[in-house]
Order: C-alpha cells, then sequence, then structure tokens
C-alpha cells in the first residue's frame, strides 16, 4: 500500500517536473471575494512562490470509523497536487491494537478512491464510483486554504456573500461541487460547510450528508500564519458525528527525488 502511494505520487510529480518561481501578486487577488483576499494577505501569501505540489505533514491524526467506536492513531502522509486537483493520502494503524490495517484515499484524474486493506493483503474496502468522486473533490475544495495555490485556479470559481463568508465552486471532469468557506476578523479560514457530500454507513448505500471541516490553531511559519489544527464531521440526522482531527506540522513543496 505505501508502494502503492509512492508510484501515484511520483505519476503527479513527473507530470509537472518543472520547478516554477511565479509569485502570488495583487492581480492574483483582485478577483477573489473580500475574504478569501484577506485570508491572503493576512497569511503573508502575497510575494510567496504559487505552491504547485505539496506534502501535508501531519503530526498527529485521530480517526473514529463509526460514532460509537473509540478514536484510533493513524500515521498519515499526504500529497496535493494543484494543476489538476490531485490529494492522496496513505494512512496506517492497528485495530485493537494487533491487526495492522493500511488504507490509501485519493482524487486523482478526476476519481475518488478508498483501498483499505487488514494485514497487509486482506482488501476490507475499495470504494469507488460517482459518489466517492464527487465527495473525494468536495475534500479537496475543504483543504484549499492547506495550499492556498488550489483558490487561484480556474476550475475554483468564487461568489461573495459577506465580508465574512464565501461560496466556493469546484468543476472538474464533468464533477461539481460546492460549500461555504467562514473567516474570522483577523481574516483566518475556520470552517467549510457543503451538502454535496456523500455518506454511508455500512459502505453499500451512500446519501448527500451535511458535512463541515474546522481550521484553527494559526501559527506562523517562514513568514506564513497558516493552521495547524483541522477535523472533519458529519452532520447526521442523529446527531453531530466528528471522525477525523489531526495536527499538521508543516505544508511544503514535494519534490521528487525527496519522495521515498
Amino acid at each position: 500500500m505505501k508502494s502503492l502511494y509512492i508510484s501515484e505520487v511520483k505519476k503527479e510529480l513527473a507530470k509537472y517536473a518543472e520547478c516554477t518561481d511565479e509569485r502570488i501578486t495583487e492581480k492574483d487577488l483582485a478577483p477573489l471575494p473580500e475574504p478569501v483576499q484577506k485570508f491572503f494577505r493576512h497569511g503573508g501569501y502575497l510575494g510567496k512562490v504559487k505552491m504547485s505540489q505539496a506534502e501535508v505533514q501531519w503530526a498527529e491524526v485521530q480517526f473514529k470509523r463509526s460514532p460509537t467506536t473509540k478514536w484510533m492513531n493513524l500515521t498519515c502522509s499526504q500529497f496535493n497536487s494543484v494543476p489538476e486537483p490531485t490529494r492522496i493520502v496513505y494512512m496506517k494503524s492497528t485495530i485493537g491494537g494487533l491487526f495492522p490495517f493500511e488504507g490509501r484515499d485519493k482524487y486523482q484524474d478526476g476519481q475518488g478512491n478508498m483501498l483499505i486493506k487488514l494485514l497487509k493483503f486482506i482488501p476490507v474496502a475499495n470504494a469507488k464510483g460517482k459518489e466517492i468522486d464527487v465527495s473525494a473533490l468536495v475534500t479537496v475544495l475543504a483543504e484549499c486554504f492547506l495550499v492556498p495555490t488550489y483558490a487561484l485556479q480556474d476550475y475554483i470559481a468564487w461568489t461573495a456573500i459577506d465580508s465574512k463568508t464565501a461560496k466556493a465552486t469546484i468543476t472538474y471532469h464533468n464533477t461539481k461541487v460546492s460549500g461555504l468557506f467562514y473567516f474570522n476578523d483577523n481574516g483566518e479560514f475556520t470552517h467549510f460547510v457543503t451538502d454535496d457530500r456523500y455518506y454511508s454507513e455500512k459502505g453499500t448505500e451512500y446519501k448527500k450528508m451535511k458535512w463541515s471541516a474546522v481550521a484553527g490553531n494559526y501559527l506562523e511559519k517562514n513568514g506564513i500564519r497558516m493552521p495547524t489544527y483541522f477535523k472533519a464531521i458529519w452532520h447526521t440526522e442523529k446527531g453531530d458525528y466528528e471522525y477525523f482531527k489531526g495536527t499538521i506540522n508543516a505544508v511544503r513543496p514535494l519534490k521528487i527525488i525527496e519522495l521515498r
């Protein structure tokens, strides 16, 4: 599973191997809604290089497989590519402290896929199809301010709502999803809400469910203020189901020679 992750990341890195030093300018920000512009300015992104391929370095990650199960610790490696919206994540942990399992969650080439294996060889899940494509693209959108160059791409359309809210719609490979981004007085992105993500209790039947992502604990690193805490929540008929939470050490450019 780790080899699969590496091969998929290498495929994306090879597409855009040429480095660019293009920087974020006021011209890039001009078409954006007020709170999104404020995020870039107050976050220190003006004048910084447009990061097109990045590694999200997760420090601590916890996950709940259902509303009634306990939190489990995960080790995560995450890669994002901007020219074509791409997100690939490798996860590993143990069930009950005894049985190792690995997962690879991705949106690549316009398709989503969640692959999980137990004891390295036993398939547990291999979710794919329209609902997975939609849900995986929503995740790319929700996390776009981790790699803010996403927000400048033509495949994301922005609509101004008010001084602290902006609507974003991402369209790729005939899939379109939308959501609302909320910001605080400091221009920091605080949470994202959408009705375009699919929920499944057992992995067989899917229905659209309100879903949100929350960001916080902004810290300044190398002149940029970035969120270092992120969590995801399903808003079900039975109540809120928070199933993912993690802390981020850094988001940095990734080159093929560094991948192992």
